[in-house]
């Protein structure tokens, strides 16, 4: 959600945003992609399971202006039909999602990812995720 400060003159309203504040951006904003493809590698890289998983769906996306940019992001991840090997090059795009099965997973994750463009730099710095609802099955 947007943070606008309110000035009110006469009957007019214009709203300004808070510099430095994060402010919601498009989902398939090549930045929001980038990251959130980076924190599910960060995801992948913690994580003991045999399969790879991979952004399913980004619920929710915020950029803020730091030294390069802070993208806040709310995704779910879902495990996919690759196995991991050990190796960090995998390209997930080429990974197909498990189908419905005892094997199909899904995550809901909250990444913060930050990136300096110029110099190619790109951190995770905060990664959490839970269980999906998406995972839970009626009887």
């Amino acid at each position: 959600m947007q943070q606008k400060v309110a000035l009110h003159d006469m009957n007019c309203q214009r709203y300004t945003f808070i510099p430095g504040a994060p402010h919601e951006i498009s989902r398939n904003d090549s930045g929001v992609l980038k990251a959130a493809l980076h924190g599910t590698y960060s995801f992948n890289n913690k994580t003991n399971d045999a399969f790879l998983f991979k952004p399913s769906a980004i619920e929710k996306a915020e950029r803020q202006i730091v030294k390069g940019f802070n993208y806040i992001m709310e995704v779910d991840i879902s495990r996919t039909v690759c196995h991991k090997n050990g190796q960090n090059n995998t390209d997930l795009a080429r990974c197909v999602f498990q189908p419905d099965g005892l094997l199909k997973q899904t995550f809901h994750c909250h990444f913060e990812v930050w990136t300096i463009p110029w110099l190619n730099f790109m951190k995770t710095i905060d990664l959490a995720c839970s269980p999906s609802e998406k995972n839970i099955t009626s009887p």
